[in-house]
Order: structure tokens, then C-alpha cells, then sequence
């Protein structure tokens, strides 16, 4: 059943939406040959777009790139509200729609590394000496296997002990800045080029150390996943006190950008009253699109996948992809190169 018939996601495009989807025969759909006239319902949408991925056509109809590289920092302190889950499916369909994007792992569980499936061992170069041994970001990327245009820092367990080895370091809290920074694929289209990184998104651990304001001193925006649950405005009043702070004394250009609300479920009044008050706080910061529970959505990191491969015709992948095309056409366009 289609999204839209049982509300259990918020979305508004067009007829045929924005990826020009329409509905096809099975024999259109084995070879892509030219859509039929038919009206492209949710339904139609849903079965495409699984059939595209499954085939290996994974890039949608492209979405136009930025003029600069994003970075956008995931992070929200509180914990089981869907920020890793929601960093590697919107990174994955943000590739699906033709940008190229890098997912830097940088809470020590490494979940982002699990679900897109690269190799997260002790020892395995990443994050951990990214900023510890200043390791060049070009010596620890990694392609994903399963997404085409997605690349990886992998996290691994010793990056648990991060914190405490910053500590004594000069400007600790500018190394992922500097790391990132001097990497030929981050910047503006004159001086990256073409092969420049449009999205590079930063998955935090559920904490406000050294970690989480590395990644705030990096990026230029700030995505954070709000549960649609009684709790769900809990201890984000830190959170935004930590980046104000960030924005005073360290990245001036650091902004909320957007508030993706996740774990929607339209059966209960408390999720549309958490959505509301959400949309009260943050006004236009808070995405159309909300994120519905899905089983999907959890089942995908087990096979080390993001839903976007998994299942794309799920309601959560789709869901997802809504949510990547709003990012995609948000006024910003990165930092200031």
C-alpha cells in the first residue's frame, strides 16, 4: 500500500512526482524502454524504484548537484532516535539521485560502517587515525559495495579511546576540520572540480565529547532525527546550547539546516502532537517528509545494507528518497569556499 493512502508519511509532490516515475509493463521495465502515459501512482512509483535498483540501475533521474561541497553533521544526543539509520539511508539516496557523497563514521559502535557494509576490525584504518595519527583522508575512504557514488571513513573500536588521546592535543577540537578541508574532493566547484564530494555527511555517537564537537566544527549544517515519541524534544536544549557555543567561539557558519522527524506512526495522536510541537520549535528546518517505523528500515544493517538497497520499494526506502530530494533542492548550497 502506497504511503500516501494510509498517512503514515507527510509528503507533497507533484503528479508523477519529481523523479518522473510512470507506470510501466513488465517487458518496459526489463529494458527501460519508453514509459507508458499512465498515471504514475505511489504504487507504480514503489514497484520502479525497486526494479531500477534490483537491475542495477540505481541513479535516479539526477538531482542538480550543489555549488559546494555540504557538509552536514548527524547528531542528536539522545539515543535510539534513528541518526545513524537516517545518516546512511538519506547518504545512500542522495547517491541513488545521482550526487556523490562521503558518510564519515564517527561514533566508535561503527553502525554506519556496518550498514554499508565495510569492514569495521580493530585496526582497520579510519576514523580513529583520521584524528588521532592525522592520518590523510585519502588513506582511509573507502567505496561502498553496495551504493556506487557513496564512499566511507570507517569506524572501529578504537576510537572509543579518542576522547581521552584529544585531550592533550593543540586544537583538538579542528582536527576532522583540517582533515576534511585540505582533501582535493572537498570545496567549490572551481577549485574541487567535477569529482568533488557533494554531501559529506558525519554520523556522531550520542554524546556532546570531543567526538561530536569535532563534527561541529567541521560541518556547516546541522541534521538532527527527531523521534516522534513523549521524549522527543528531551535533551536537545543541550545539544543546541553546544552548538551555539561551537557557532561562537569556533564555526561561525555552523546552522540547523534540518529536522527529520523519524519513527512516525500516523495510527497514534501522540506522533502527529510530536510532529507538530516539532514544527512549532523549527518551523521550515523540519523536513515535509516523515520517516514511518518500519521493520525494513531494521532489518537492512543485519544484511549489511541501507533499506535503500535492501527493500527498495518499502515504504522507509521511499520515504528516504523523499526526504534526500527535499535536502537536494534546500537553498544551501554548503560552506562559504
Amino acid at each position: 500500500m502506497g504511503e500516501n493512502s494510509n498517512g503514515d508519511v507527510s509528503r507533497e509532490t507533484t503528479t508523477g512526482g519529481p523523479s518522473g516515475f510512470q507506470v510501466k509493463t513488465a517487458a518496459d521495465l526489463a529494458d527501460f524502454a519508453t514509459s507508458l502515459a499512465d498515471e504514475a501512482t505511489p504504487l507504480a512509483r514503489a514497484a520502479e524504484h525497486s526494479v531500477r535498483v534490483r537491475l542495477g540501475a540505481q541513479s535516479q533521474p539526477a538531482m542538480p548537484r550543489p555549488t559546494a561541497t555540504r557538509i552536514m553533521v548527524v547528531a542528536n544526543q539522545k539515543g535510539g532516535v534513528g541518526k545513524t539509520t537516517s545518516t546512511v539511508n538519506v547518504a545512500a539516496a542522495l547517491a541513488q539521485l545521482g550526487q556523490r557523497v562521503l558518510v564519515v563514521d564517527l561514533d566508535p559502535q561503527g553502525n554506519a560502517s556496518t550498514a554499508l557494509s565495510i569492514d569495521h576490525f580493530q585496526g582497520t584504518p579510519g576514523t580513529y587515525e583520521l584524528l588521532v595519527e592525522e592520518t590523510p583522508l585519502a588513506d582511509v575512504v573507502v567505496p561502498s559495495p553496495e551504493v556506487p557514488g557513496l564512499d566511507v571513513v570507517p569506524a572501529t573500536i578504537d576510537l572509543a579511546g579518542a576522547e581521552i588521546e584529544l585531550v592533550s592535543i593543540v586544537a583538538r577540537e579542528s582536527r576532522l576540520q583540517k582533515a576534511l578541508r585540505s582533501h582535493p574532493r572537498v570545496g567549490g566547484a572551481q577549485e574541487a572540480g567535477e569529482d568533488r564530494w557533494d554531501y559529506v555527511f558525519i554520523d556522531c555517537p550520542p554524546s556532546l565529547g570531543l567526538l561530536t564537537i569535532n563534527a561541529l566544527v567541521a560541518g556547516a549544517e546541522l541534521m538532527i532525527p527527531i523521534q516522534a515519541e513523549y521524549y522527543a524534544l528531551e535533551g536537545l536544549g543541550q545539544l543546541l546550547k553546544t552548538v551555539d557555543m561551537v557557532r561562537a567561539h569556533l564555526n561561525p557558519e555552523l546552522a540547523v539546516s534540518t529536522i527529520l522527524i523519524t519513527m512516525y506512526d500516523a495510527r497514534t495522536r501522540l506522533s502527529a502532537g510530536v510532529a507538530e510541537e516539532v514544527k512549532a520549535h523549527f518551523g521550515d528546518q523540519v523536513l515535509k517528509t516523515y520517516i514511518p517505523r518500519s521493520v525494513r528500515v531494521s532489518e537492512a544493517p543485519s544484511y549489511g545494507q541501507t533499506v535503500m538497497t535492501y527493500d527498495p520499494g518499502s515504504p522507509g526506502a521511499l520515504s528516504y528518497l523523499e526526504a534526500a530530494r527535499e535536502i537536494a533542492t534546500n537553498a544551501a548550497t554548503g560552506a562559504n569556499w
